[in-house]
């Protein structure tokens, strides 16, 4: 029996049974137990507490303030950033509506744009629902070498001085498909744990050689200098090519425990917002495929580190048995740098000067079109 047929059960015996005498009681008492298979005692009190009615609870009617334009207009700029999620997007909605504006990418009303700018992270999620989806995992490929492992010292063990920008963790993501047999091509993903400035490079095949010309490149690239890198265990990165251009150009060089990918977070992330995310888990192999990665990377490089936001790890605080995690505000890996003190005010100006001819809607459709291309070729 129900919830529900007990308690009306319940307001149809309580009237016989409280005008009944002894007998009658037990017999009504006797039936009600039967039926409803209570305690006696509970069933006793309940035929002689007062019966609660319960009535029907009336829904609040809440006026939809998100719909129409306002939706359209959330959905234009939520693809034209890269699907961000809402908690990242919510606070840079005021910056991307003056990039988009800038660069005539949208035309909005003051009212659409004065509701935009008020919307919750929520309301975000749920004018979104329907427009997210999941996507598959692809396959690791990194073994644990034991060349110069003992010379090269874990990155627990060897703080880093992480509120300087410099200091890089640096990964493999492999595009070969199912199956890890034979030669294919990777990604060589380089994150700076301060400003979570991003580099990436696209390489032919995973050799010593090829990973250590493209972690010089990615030096030239980046808008400050280079002070440490930290690397998984694999023998692309545990070698003697790469030891020694870290001591000859006196770069901290640490590495993570061998299969804890949670020593570099930061990287692993980038792994799947930046390189996943964008070309997937398809397999590529030969050199054509590989200048147009090499150019979707051009563009994907802006598109990350001009108008991807992103938070960052204030500290920890316990409260009771849980730890409470603080954030700050999301920001831009340029934005972060801009803030940097101790980042020359040529490379900011150099920065400045290139983020005012970007227009991230133009970068989000030619990486698009060059992605369904690399897509193309594969199949």
């Amino acid at each position: 029996m129900s919830l529900k047929s007990k308690h009306e059960l319940l307001e149809v015996t309580q009237p016989h049974y409280l005008q009944a005498n002894k007998l009658e009681k037990q017999k009504i008492l006797d039936e009600f137990i039967a039926a409803t298979a209570y305690h006696r005692k509970h069933a006793i009190r309940l035929l002689h507490q007062t019966v609660q009615k319960h009535s029907k609870r009336k829904r609040t009617a809440y006026k939809v303030l998100y719909r129409g334009e306002v939706v359209q207009a959330l959905e234009q700029i939520w693809e034209i950033y890269g699907q961000l999620c809402s908690k990242r997007l919510q606070p840079f909605l005021p910056e991307a509506i003056q990039v988009l504006e800038r660069c005539q990418e949208i035309e909005l009303t003051a009212e659409t744009k004065d509701r935009l700018l008020h919307i919750s992270s929520a309301s975000i999620d749920r004018c979104l629902r329907s427009r997210r989806m999941k996507s598959p995992r692809g396959l690791s490929t990194t073994k644990p070498g034991t060349l110069l492992r003992q010379a090269i010292a874990i990155q627990t063990v060897t703080p880093w001085d992480e509120e300087r920008p410099g200091f890089l963790e640096i990964d493999l993501v492999a595009h070969c498909g199912d199956s890890a047999a034979g030669q294919f091509l990777v990604t060589l993903t380089c994150t700076d744990i301060c400003t979570g400035w991003t580099e990436i490079s696209g390489l032919l095949h995973r050799s010593q050689e090829a990973v250590c010309e493209a972690i010089q490149v990615m030096r030239c690239r980046l808008p400050f200098p280079l002070r440490g890198l930290d690397s998984d265990n694999g023998t692309e990165f545990i070698n003697d090519l790469l030891y020694r251009y870290c001591q000859q150009e006196q770069l901290t060089f640490t590495r993570s425990r061998p299969y804890k990918k949670n020593d570099q977070a930061h990287v692993e992330q980038k792994n799947w917002s930046v390189v996943r995310h964008t070309v997937g888990h398809d397999r590529w192999e030969t050199a054509t495929e590989l200048k147009l990665l090499k150019s979707i990377y051009d563009d994907l490089r802006l598109y990350i580190n001009f108008f991807q936001p992103s938070f960052k790890l204030l500290g920890k605080e316990r409260l009771g048995n849980k730890i409470r995690k603080l954030y700050d505000v999301p920001k831009t890996p340029y934005q972060r740098v801009l803030d940097r003190a101790d980042i020359s005010t040529e490379a900011k100006a150099r920065l400045t000067r290139l983020y005012g001819q970007l227009n991230p809607a133009e970068l989000r459709r030619q990486i698009d079109l060059k992605t369904a291309k690399l897509w193309k070729i594969s199949r």
